[in-house]
């Protein structure tokens, strides 16, 4: 179990099923961030039970209360980032990840409410654990971004994280495979060079703040693999197979290189795995990007 990250507080809950639901309903962002981590804190001290009562006003919402800003746009009409290391580009970046660890905590969390019924108790251990991860990411940029004279909310943002949710609702196989080992494992590939980029212009802060999430993104990828392996083996399934056919029907376009195959095989994803899926060949075991 994790370690406790938030107070204990007195909220009206008394199963997983509904708490979990409660974040998925809590509009503001700031507020569903403090309910993942206290869903978190109480899970870990055993003040949660197992049982889901069987009533529509506890089934998973399709879709994630969200707060009335950031303005939701199609990813071409995201506004183009100016000049590189200024201060509007390093803002807009962080604020970027932000909107990503938000859709995170809901993700995680609707992991939980859609499709923990019938598995172990430990799938529930390593998703909450997520979510609570996620909330503390989130804040983490969120204290950045005021730092830096803005806040979340303050930009636009794209809703294509929870579109491959709606793609995968209806099967934990294809949900692990998309979300988990495609969506996150994309950002084990290209915040390095965020890093890096943050550090060249001196923002040694934000530079931290992507660090400490690189570092526990990893074991994110980690359980999207292993219970994806335990559901291909429930399945009688080759999960090498099941997962290409899976990203194939379920994910929008192809994978894009560089991979960073270090931290992907380290998250227990092979670099056979994925590389077939690519835009572009890939010499097979090449690590194009290196751990920061």
């Amino acid at each position: 179990m994790m370690p406790t990250e938030s107070r204990i507080t007195s909220r009206p809950w008394t199963t997983v099923h509904a708490a979990a639901i409660a974040v998925l309903r809590t509009a503001d962002a700031d507020a569903k961030a403090a309910t993942a981590r206290d869903v978190a804190a109480l899970w870990q001290n055993d003040a949660l039970t197992l049982s889901a009562p069987d009533t529509h006003s506890y089934t998973p919402p399709d879709r994630p209360a969200r707060p009335v800003r950031p303005e939701l746009l199609p990813p071409a009409r995201m506004p183009k980032r100016r000049k590189a290391g200024s201060l509007e580009t390093r803002t807009a970046l962080i604020h970027a990840v932000a909107h990503i660890e938000l859709n995170a905590i809901d993700l995680a969390f609707d992991m939980v409410a859609r499709f923990a019924p019938g598995m172990p108790r430990s799938f529930l251990d390593d998703w909450i654990r997520v979510g609570a991860d996620e909330a503390r990411h989130f804040t983490l940029l969120q204290n950045r971004l005021k730092d830096m004279g803005s806040f979340y909310g303050a930009l636009p943002a794209h809703d294509g994280l929870w579109e491959s949710a709606l793609a995968t609702m209806d099967d934990i196989a294809a949900r692990l495979a998309v979300v988990p080992m495609v969506l996150e494992a994309r950002g084990l590939d290209v915040t390095p060079a965020m890093i890096m980029r943050f550090e060249k212009t001196g923002d040694s802060a934000s530079a931290k703040a992507l660090k400490t999430i690189y570092e526990e993104e990893t074991s994110h990828v980690a359980a999207g693999s292993r219970w994806f392996h335990f559901i291909a083996g429930k399945r009688n399934a080759d999960p090498q197979k099941l997962f290409q056919t899976l990203v194939r029907q379920r994910f929008k376009g192809l994978l894009k290189p560089p991979f960073n195959t270090l931290a992907r095989e380290e998250a227990g994803l092979p670099a056979d795995w994925y590389e077939p899926l690519a835009v572009t060949p890939v010499s097979p075991g090449k690590s194009l990007i290196s751990n920061p």
